[in-house]
């Protein structure tokens, strides 16, 4: 379970790395924030490239950085950020392709943390859907799955 604060500090941090942004081709800037049992938050943005495919997302940055950091399970929180501006956007959820690297973060811990869709609602007013990892990515495939 994640307080209120731990909430609020992660979209923060979320928000704080999507001014970090390199989107020069979509001008839609992510940015997001993984959040372990131990306190430690790890932020990432997405950075395109021109060659489209070639591009990385918010949170896959993030979770290549926490592994290159040495962590191994204990997800708990994940904070993702569409862009801020005129007007309202709808809550940003992960891609297909994040959603498995969240999982295979996540199943290292055998957690289901909860992941932050956050957008800016009417009025520049923050609109915030909350889901588990699970449920965005039912029946997913994992490291259980290769040891047969």
């Amino acid at each position: 379970m994640i307080e209120e604060t731990q909430k609020d500090a992660l979209i923060a941090a979320a928000r704080g790395a999507a001014q970090h942004s390199y989107s020069p081709y979509s001008n839609y800037s992510v940015g997001s924030a993984l959040l372990f049992d131990d306190g430690t938050v790890v932020t990432g943005t997405n950075v395109e490239n021109a060659s489209y495919g070639l591009t990385l997302c918010a949170e896959t940055l993030a979770v290549s950085k926490a592994m290159a950091a040495g962590k191994r399970g204990g997800l708990i929180g994940v904070a993702v950020t569409g862009p801020l501006g005129e007007g309202a956007t709808p809550p940003i959820t992960p891609c297909g392709r994040c959603r498995q690297v969240l999982n295979e973060l996540a199943a290292l811990g055998g957690t289901d943390p909860i992941i932050l869709c956050v957008g800016a609602g009417e009025n520049g007013a923050q609109d915030v859907r909350e889901a588990t990892l699970s449920a965005l990515l039912p029946h997913a495939f994992g490291p259980d799955h290769l040891s047969a």
